[in-house]
């Protein structure tokens, strides 16, 4: 997995460059790539801090988080609305999802798209 150099080095680096080392050679003394300094020396002058923003993680579904209402609405209009249906509802009204991103929008509420009742649990057998 990727991870994201130290600030220690970041700094060692950029106090070569400000010294007077140009960013290859800079980068090319501590084993990094040039375009690498060019962005922390960036970094440093935009924001003036070094560390490493976050990595990973999610940074899309607060575009289908911000019509939650419109689509849970859809969803108590029509209890049995596929998500292939439910996309295409949304598309005609001017926000086009994904099956795989309304997917996820259920699973992280825990809302099952089962046709059929749930069964409750066996007392005696385990099943499935």
């Amino acid at each position: 997995m990727v991870k994201a150099l130290s600030v220690d080095l970041r700094s060692r680096v950029l106090a070569a460059v400000s010294e007077g080392a140009s960013h290859r050679a800079a980068a090319e003394r501590f084993g990094v790539s040039a375009a690498s300094v060019s962005r922390w020396r960036a970094l440093e002058r935009e924001k003036g801090d070094l560390r490493p923003g976050a990595l990973g993680g999610d940074r899309r579904s607060a575009r289908v988080e911000a019509q939650s209402e419109l689509i849970l609405s859809l969803v108590a209009a029509t209890p049995d609305i596929t998500l292939e249906e439910l996309r295409l509802a949304l598309g005609a009204r001017g926000h086009a999802f994904g099956y795989g991103t309304l997917r996820r929008f259920f699973v992280r509420r825990r809302i099952t798209r089962k046709k059929r009742r749930r069964t409750p649990a066996s007392r005696t057998v385990r099943t499935s």
